[in-house]
């Protein structure tokens, strides 16, 4: 069900695109409009999202569809503004695994917080949507799964997400490391190429990395890490886990990518760590 998401994401995205300006504003206000009827049969006035929407770019209301537009919005309201992090999880609409939404000041280690605690819980996230909102928060969204078939179950594992994800990425407490995963037998008899590729965004916000590569746990913390030791951040991400192959996209800004040889060397470290 997630591929089939996958796709239909990319299918929408494409056609506004395609559309041009003016269908493209009329696009997301049609989007709005629904959602806030939504969020009027859980009682909220029509102005609840307000705050929040006032932050945000067009490009967020082209990624995501009415239903989650309405749950993030639900679930931030009076909330905006808020000094801690908000970790809000739910059964996933598309019917497998969980969804996740992490909402808090951005800041350089969070996305490798975020990673890393998923690599630790062993759960493998099949796709993310990274967001930087206009006044410097991270709206990010989370499609996971239990791979390894443990037999959880997702409803009870709510609750412990929320609190623990939420503990972890709390300023005052360390980051914890990630256990590296191994590839899997047919990964190793039949491998992936792996190609890291960094250009600038051809909109001028930044550089684009585009990842692809044999999935295993723990990849997007050994990725998010180096990110951070180069001093790079992300400002939005497209994570797909395809099978036992990964095709990411980050774009991605900061002082480690101001020369052609800063720009080598993060090239030369993301290799290392995807071997």
């Amino acid at each position: 069900a997630w591929k089939g998401k996958l796709l239909e994401d990319l299918y929408h995205a494409t056609l506004a695109k395609l559309a041009g300006g003016d269908q493209a504003m009329a696009n997301i206000a049609a989007k709005q409009a629904e959602a806030r009827i939504k969020l009027a049969l859980y009682g909220l006035p029509n102005s609840a999202p307000d705050a929040l929407w006032q932050q945000l770019d067009g490009r967020y209301f082209v990624r995501y569809d009415v239903r989650d537009i309405a749950w993030q919005a639900r679930m931030l309201w009076r909330r905006t503004h808020s000094t801690q992090a908000v970790v809000q999880a739910r059964l996933s609409p598309v019917g497998e695994g969980i969804q996740v939404l992490v909402y808090t000041p951005d800041r350089p280690d969070l996305f490798a917080r975020i990673c890393g605690f998923f690599a630790r819980i062993q759960y493998t996230i099949l796709e993310a949507k990274i967001h930087t909102t206009q006044h410097g928060y991270a709206l990010d969204s989370f499609q996971v799964m239990d791979l390894a078939n443990r037999g959880i179950h997702y409803r009870d594992f709510l609750s412990y997400v929320e609190h623990e994800l939420a503990r972890d990425l709390d300023p005052a407490q360390p980051m914890q490391a990630a256990p590296r995963g191994r590839l899997s037998r047919h990964q190793r008899h039949h491998p992936y190429p792996t190609t890291v590729r960094l250009e600038v965004d051809a909109q001028g916000h930044g550089h684009m990395l585009s990842i692809i590569c044999a999935d295993r746990g723990g990849l997007l913390f050994a990725v998010a890490e180096v990110l951070m030791r180069h001093d790079v951040s992300v400002y939005a991400a497209k994570i797909d886990t395809l099978g036992e192959r990964v095709e990411d996209t980050f774009l991605i800004r900061g002082e480690g990518l101001l020369t052609p040889a800063n720009q080598q060397a993060l090239e030369a470290d993301i290799l290392s760590v995807l071997k």
